[in-house]
């Protein structure tokens, strides 16, 4: 399982995705549903972005949900969550999520490191640049550059 927001999708999540596709016969990759927070893009518009960005990697699914995380995981057999690491101000944060989801559910984490080249990438610097007009093709897959675009043309600010 590899959960997160993907508001939207950047190269950065690929990467992980693409990484831990590699080590595991089917991956799960979910969109977080937060009800009291509305998205840049909704959930089935990510989930639909997501599909594409992945399209590539044949044992790889998206999903969505709400709620706990572990109560997904149980309910659906994942006996392993993959986060992807930029700094070490993540490694923080996660680590302290890792050890409550092993005490809730003894679910393990694996933690992924981002690949240089990608580990200055954040959904909400990519949102921020989009926004003011800036070239954000070389940071986020094909298709959501695209999308930012259409939003872009669409926004009369």
């Amino acid at each position: 399982m590899c959960p997160g927001s993907f508001d939207p999708v950047t190269n950065g999540h690929v990467d992980v995705i693409n990484r831990a596709a590699a080590l595991y016969d089917e991956l799960v990759v979910a969109v977080l549903v937060n009800p009291g927070k509305a998205g840049f893009f909704p959930v089935e518009e990510r989930m639909e972005l997501l599909r594409e960005a992945v399209a590539h990697l044949p044992n790889v699914r998206v999903d969505s949900f709400q709620g706990l995380l572990v109560d997904y995981c149980g309910a659906h057999d994942i006996p392993v969550i993959v986060k992807g690491l930029r700094a070490v101000s993540d490694f923080e944060y996660e680590l302290q999520m890792a050890q409550m989801n092993r005490e809730l559910a003894a679910i393990e984490t694996l933690f992924v490191p981002t690949a240089p080249q990608v580990g200055h990438l954040s959904s909400s610097l990519v949102k921020q640049i989009a926004t003011f007009g800036g070239d954000v093709s070389r940071l986020v897959p094909k298709v959501v550059d695209d999308r930012l675009r259409e939003r872009a043309a669409q926004d009369p600010s």
